[in-house]
């Protein structure tokens, strides 16, 4: 009987509908109650060989039972927009709380596990908000009321109806620890398996390569059986709890039948009170029956309430504590001093004391071995992180002092996974800016140097792309997320590894007039590759998490040091620029 916190506060998301649901719920039960007076003084009658009022009494009960036809019609479609109401409401809150929680967060939950939450725990609410709470009102409500009604026609039925009501209610309540357990026991599972299947289908290809379907599929198996090990174990106990309600209402329901038999053939109550002791007996039940079957219909809801719970409540790796917006009034400095910052569970810094500037306007280029802290800056710019020491300003403020949305608006990043979703071409670039023009969106995908290729598609920028761009290349999804990172026209544009899938040659060009076109930005670099940087205006070196050295490309070469021997490894740059 005791409701889940979670299960309470999604409630509050459509108070009024679940109230009307309820009042609705009970003027249904009325009917039931309004019916069964009726047949009983109808039965009554004919048991006396009195019929003149049998046409109306039937007539009567017909219009109840058309009545409550309606009423229920009206009940389950008002529960409908109710559920309706707390679905949408607490889906928009767990996505908006999911986008506060930033990739800190995705990278150490699993996705599937995520969409499982989102999607089937969500549906699960959804039932259990909108059938079984208000159900559990009538059921509190409603037994009371006929049990008093019962006493004053024979108290001596209670001696049948109060205990069985009693085991009724409270004898499943002896299980609901060890339900508890089950239930949690079966949505890990379940979401596990969500989370397996996800994965599967989204790394396919991977497991083709590597000719490890057969292997993924054993391990799909495995976790199937699993999960029906979990639900058969949860059935169990829910079936003796459905068990222990289904003998307590029949007994109860007989109890009360002898007890009321008994009194009609003492004398002691009037056949009207004996058919009535006998229709109140079986509706004092109703509430409860109709309850046990809410509560199977909205059980997924409970298992999934501490999921929800988890989700909700999560703390992000930063909190949204500025009020200032990145609203600068050209293109603002950016500047690293003294950072330092190490991971959870790490051992050894990611950073330490890095100190740079990336001059307003212009273009800084960060270079430096894998690991040696490039992304874990990124990271730190856009505040999916805070350093535990130093400081990072953007235009001349702590990007602490900034609103995290203001902040992420005005940084426009390409990284190397980039995600393009089902939707048209035009669609994709127009993520960031919904109103652009199509002459902006041609404008910034010639810049990107993906415009020919898209005008050569039959449906050009109106073509439905697969799921995550899966139709394009490498090459191609990159340079449409470039000109989506440049139609949104933000003051600072970070390129990480976003020609990664591009030829060298097509590389260098691409780079080249991104860098022209993005004239008057901030532009920050990161690159494996050294072709990709070698027209920015400064390059910084990184080497095992600290700044190696700061120059510009000619300079750096002449000085040795980790940028040559980079270059020299790498045997990128052409026509002389090698060292």
């Amino acid at each position: 009987m005791i409701v889940h916190p979670e299960l309470r506060r999604a409630a509050r998301h459509a108070p009024r509908p679940l109230l009307a649901a309820t009042l609705l719920q009970a003027a249904v039960t009325l009917t039931h109650l309004a019916q069964a007076v009726l047949l009983a003084v109808a039965l009554a009658d004919v048991s006396r060989g009195r019929t003149e009022r049998l046409p109306l009494l039937l007539g009567a009960v017909l219009g109840v039972v058309t009545a409550r036809a309606g009423l229920a019609n009206w009940q389950r479609r008002t529960a409908t927009r109710a559920g309706a109401g707390v679905r949408v409401a607490l889906r928009d809150e767990l996505l908006a709380h999911l986008g506060r929680l930033g990739t800190a967060h995705l990278t150490t939950a699993r996705a599937g596990a995520v969409r499982t939450t989102l999607v089937d725990g969500v549906e699960g609410v959804d039932a259990y908000v909108s059938r079984y709470l208000p159900q559990l009102l009538i059921t509190l409500a409603v037994p009371p009321l006929l049990l008093a009604a019962v006493a004053a026609v024979e108290p001596a039925a209670l001696l049948g109806l109060v205990p069985a009501l009693l085991l009724a209610l409270l004898g499943p309540r002896a299980w609901d620890r060890l339900l508890a357990k089950r239930g949690k026991e079966h949505w890990d599972t379940y979401e596990g398996l969500g989370a397996d299947y996800l994965e599967a289908l989204q790394g396919m290809p991977a497991l083709r390569a590597a000719g490890a379907v057969g292997r993924a599929r054993e391990r799909l198996e495995k976790r199937s059986a699993a999960l029906h090990r979990a639900t058969v174990a949860k059935l169990r106990v829910s079936l003796v709890d459905t068990g222990i309600t289904d003998l307590a209402i029949q007994g109860g329901a007989a109890a009360a039948a002898l007890l009321a038999c008994r009194s009609a053939v003492t004398g002691s109550t009037t056949a009207t009170g004996t058919y009535l002791v006998l229709l109140l007996a079986s509706e004092c039940f109703r509430p409860v029956r109709d309850l046990s079957r809410e509560w199977h219909a909205g059980y997924l809801g409970v298992s999934a309430a501490d999921g929800l719970a988890a989700l909700r409540t999560a703390e992000p790796a930063v909190r949204d504590t500025g009020t200032a917006q990145a609203n600068w009034p050209g293109s603002p400095e950016l500047c690293f001093t003294g950072v330092d910052f190490t991971y959870d569970g790490a051992e050894t810094p990611a950073l330490r004391g890095v100190t740079f500037t990336a001059e307003a306007g212009r273009t800084t280029a960060i270079v430096g071995p894998s690991g040696a802290g490039k992304s874990t800056l990124l990271a730190l710019l856009l505040r999916h992180h805070d350093p535990q020491h130093g400081r990072i300003t953007l235009g001349g403020r702590d990007v602490t002092e900034y609103a995290l949305d203001s902040l992420r608006q005005g940084i426009a990043v390409v990284s190397q996974e980039t995600y393009l979703f089902h939707a048209t071409i035009a669609d994709n670039l127009r993520l960031a800016r919904p109103e652009a023009a199509d002459e902006e969106l041609m404008r910034a995908a010639r810049t990107a140097g993906i415009h020919d290729e898209i005008a050569a598609l039959p449906e050009g920028y109106a073509t439905v792309l697969g799921e995550r761009g899966a139709t394009l290349s490498g090459g191609q999804r990159q340079r449409l997320a470039l000109a989506r990172a440049l139609l949104a026209d933000a003051p600072v544009l970070v390129l990480d590894e976003a020609t990664s899938a591009v030829d060298e040659r097509r590389e260098a060009d691409i780079v080249r007039e991104l860098l022209a076109a993005a004239g008057g930005r901030t532009v920050l670099v990161v690159a494996h590759r050294l072709a990709a940087v070698r027209h920015a205006d400064r390059i910084v070196v990184l080497d095992g998490g600290r700044v190696d050295a700061v120059g510009e490309h000619t300079t750096l070469i002449e000085a040795g040091g980790v940028y040559a021997e980079l270059v020299k490894a790498g045997h990128t740059y052409e026509g002389g620029l090698a060292a």
